[in-house]
């Protein structure tokens, strides 16, 4: 990566960091001038993302350090790309670019810098997967929660206020942890740079490891608030079916920046040496507990919104669960599936406003209670008096059924396969005449019973919203608002006919994570950039 092209590195936080500065000069009445500007934004996210995953993926040595000031490691800012953070870095454009523009019908107009908010949530998740040091992990951390607390209570009315307050009450929480474990880890290693902090860690005293390792549990705990393990998650089943449908499209990349972390932490500074397996309990049991957890709530939801907030806390847990096993084979379909279970969620959360909006509250609740008790109308229509489903609602269930086939599981969609390649590489012990053991045994039962858990549910809600709705009226539905949702959707189903590469991309991202030696190296031995006269500075920006 040489030129011009290394400088991309910082654009996925530079471009909408100046964004949303620019769109503080523009009047909350010139919404269409902000529109075009923030989605012209999110568009060239999308194409310097696609520029950055094919340098990464060629087949040039690891050179993805970008050294801000042109200070050297671990003394300056470093920004690192690699396999796993030029993933992270797409799937969000991605769906930004989706909640975007499902956004521009209606839910932009509905609240102040609503824009503004959005940019800079893009500004906190792109340096989270791009930062290589801890403390500056924390100030994006920050900038990510500040926007995001304005997001989620964008459009005001008082669950959406009362879920805000719960939800920022908590993360304010996690921010103080994320401070703590920083601060231990600091006072014991004496740096904060994740790669000087790997090569260090295994020259670290005993009794100062011990100190560093209650930190990093300290740290981990304010991953796994985000990320939604139990008993950490009350939270978000709340705060995500609370929030608008745009922003509840864009939230589902949040849980997964707890996921990141953590996997990236994990593998870095406790793949081997004296601390090696720190926490893998914690993460498999923990695991186990939120797909359990999630997997009730799922079955217990009657209302759409909460049935995809527990949805999230499922695929949370199954990738928690894989991150405590530590095994490359899983974790590569782990990888895939973190990918299409979040353009899956995404979308049925956008795609739940447009269902309901034609259904009222109380005609819902009337539903459930009329099929509890066997009271629904059994008239059935006679010979020749078919009832004609109008377009509209053939769109939107063509769509919902594609997302019920996506959260179980169901073939032949990428859901099905990302399962399919966690499940054979747990039981692919078996083939080599090692049984699996009894806790793998446990992960497969779980997996299993929660894709029929997802599709019991969404069967039960498909039929009540599509085939006995009380009212009959159709919702109005604008283009711009089934587009975001089909194109995700198209995105999980060119990620099935491209499962090949896409799986051959998630092992090489899992075994350059196993091998952290390339990490640290390349961010300790970055060059720096000469002056203009040929003498070499003592600051570092390499090229």
């Amino acid at each position: 990566m040489t030129g011009w092209s290394h400088h991309l590195i910082i654009a996925p936080i530079l471009v909408p960091l100046v964004v949303a500065a620019l769109l503080l000069f523009f009047d909350e009445r010139q919404r269409v001038v902000k529109a075009m500007i923030s989605l012209a934004s999110t568009l060239i996210l999308v194409a310097v993302s696609l520029a950055l995953l094919r340098i990464e993926s060629g087949p040039n040595d690891f050179d993805g350090v970008y050294l801000l000031g042109n200070w050297a490691a671990p003394f300056g800012i470093v920004l690192v790309l690699d396999a796993l953070s030029a993933l992270m870095l797409l799937l969000t454009a991605l769906l930004s670019v989706a909640a975007l523009v499902f956004s521009l019908a209606r839910w932009h107009a509905v609240g102040a810098h609503f824009h503004t908010m959005f940019q800079l949530l893009l500004v906190g998740l792109n340096g989270a997967f791009l930062t290589g040091d801890l403390f500056n992990l924390f100030v994006f951390f920050e900038v990510m929660l500040a926007a995001s607390y304005g997001l989620l209570l964008h459009g005001s009315g008082p669950l959406r206020v009362k879920a805000g307050m719960h939800y920022i009450a908590v993360n304010l929480a996690a921010a103080l942890l994320f401070l703590i474990g920083v601060s231990l880890i600091y006072g014991t290693a004496g740096t904060l740079n994740m790669a000087d902090l790997a090569a260090r860690i295994p020259d670290i005293e005993p009794d100062r490891r011990m100190l560093m390792e209650a930190g990093a549990g300290v740290l981990g705990i304010a991953f796994l608030i985000k990320a939604g393990m139990w008993p950490l998650c009350f939270w978000l089943p709340t705060a995500y079916s609370a929030a608008s449908a745009p922003v509840a499209g864009i939230f589902a990349i949040m849980s997964k920046l707890g996921i990141y972390i953590i996997l990236r932490l994990t593998m870095l500074l406790f793949g081997d040496g004296p601390s090696a397996g720190f926490g893998a309990d914690v993460l498999l049991y923990g695991g186990i507990a939120t797909i359990i957890f999630g997997t009730i709530g799922v079955l217990a939801s009657q209302a759409l919104g909460r049935l995809a907030g527990f949805s999230v806390l499922v695929s949370s847990g199954t990738l928690l669960m894989v991150l405590g096993i530590n095994d490359g084979a899983i974790s590569s379909g782990a990888l895939l599936y973190l990918v299409s279970s979040t353009l899956t969620i995404s979308a049925f959360f956008m795609l739940i406003e447009l269902v309901e909006r034609g259904q009222d509250a109380g005609a819902i609740v009337l539903a459930v209670t009329m099929e509890a008790y066997g009271d629904a109308d059994e008239d059935e229509p006679e010979e020749g008096e078919g009832v004609t489903m109008p377009g509209t609602m053939a769109i939107l269930g063509i769509c919902f059924a594609a997302c019920g086939i996506l959260l179980s599981g169901l073939p032949p969609l990428s859901g099905f396969i990302a399962k399919f390649a966690m499940l054979s590489a747990m039981m692919g012990t078996g083939a080599i005449g090692v049984p699996p053991t009894a806790t793998v045994w446990i992960l497969v039962t779980l997996v299993i019973l929660s894709g029929i858990a997802a599709l019991i549910s969404m069967t039960r809600a498909g039929i009540r919203t599509f085939w006995s709705s009380l009212e009959g009226t159709v919702p109005r539905v604008l283009v711009i608002e089934i587009v975001p949702v089909m194109f995700l959707l198209f995105l999980t189903l060119a990620l099935t006919v491209q499962a090949g590469p896409a799986m051959q991309y998630m092992d090489t991202t899992i075994r350059s994570l196993s091998n952290p030696r390339i990490y640290i190296d390349a961010v300790r031995n970055a060059a720096v950039v000469p002056d203009y006269d040929g003498v070499s500075s003592t600051n570092t920006g390499s090229n």
